[in-house]
């Protein structure tokens, strides 16, 4: 399958309850499992947590969910299927998650990145947001993670 045939055959939608095994599974693909059962089942449930699941058939590639405070969308998790990655996977979720914040009022997007994850401080960067400070000792293993500020409005058209 070429490319454009590949990206074709992918479509976008909302992530809803009915999609927690498929969303647990690639947590646990992508991310080695960052959420249980019930963060993901609150996560899925909540208005005010919008979610983008991209699908090749019944076969959930890539998601991206953040949390809605007033005018901010806070970004919880962009995962991508360990097979599927360097394709753009990651900048078609990101791009939904951001457009559909914006129609529900967000005017800014944050997010925590580990600086060693320089694929998705690349990603975070192509799409503009900028370092807006570190957080010390942020990830389990003791890690300091960069908190990353984009304004919606400033957007890149990556």
């Amino acid at each position: 399958m070429n490319v454009r045939n590949y990206l074709a055959a992918l479509h976008l939608t909302a992530l809803a309850p009915e999609h927690l095994e498929a969303c647990l599974n690639l947590d646990q693909a992508s991310l080695g499992g960052l959420w249980n059962r019930a963060q993901w089942q609150s996560e899925l449930a909540e208005q005010r947590r919008p979610g983008v699941g991209l699908w090749q058939g019944q076969q959930l590639l890539a998601l991206a969910s953040g949390w809605l405070v007033v005018d901010e969308l806070h970004i919880t998790v962009v995962a991508v299927d360990p097979e599927q990655r360097r394709r753009g996977l990651g900048q078609q979720v990101l791009k939904a998650l951001l457009l559909e914040a914006g129609q529900q009022g967000a005017l800014h997007a944050t997010l925590e990145v580990s600086p060693a994850n320089t694929a998705a401080v690349a990603l975070y960067r192509r799409l503009g947001f900028r370092d807006a400070g570190v957080r010390r000792g942020y990830y389990r293993n003791g890690e300091d993670a960069l908190i990353q500020w984009l304004r919606l409005s400033d957007m890149n058209d990556a």
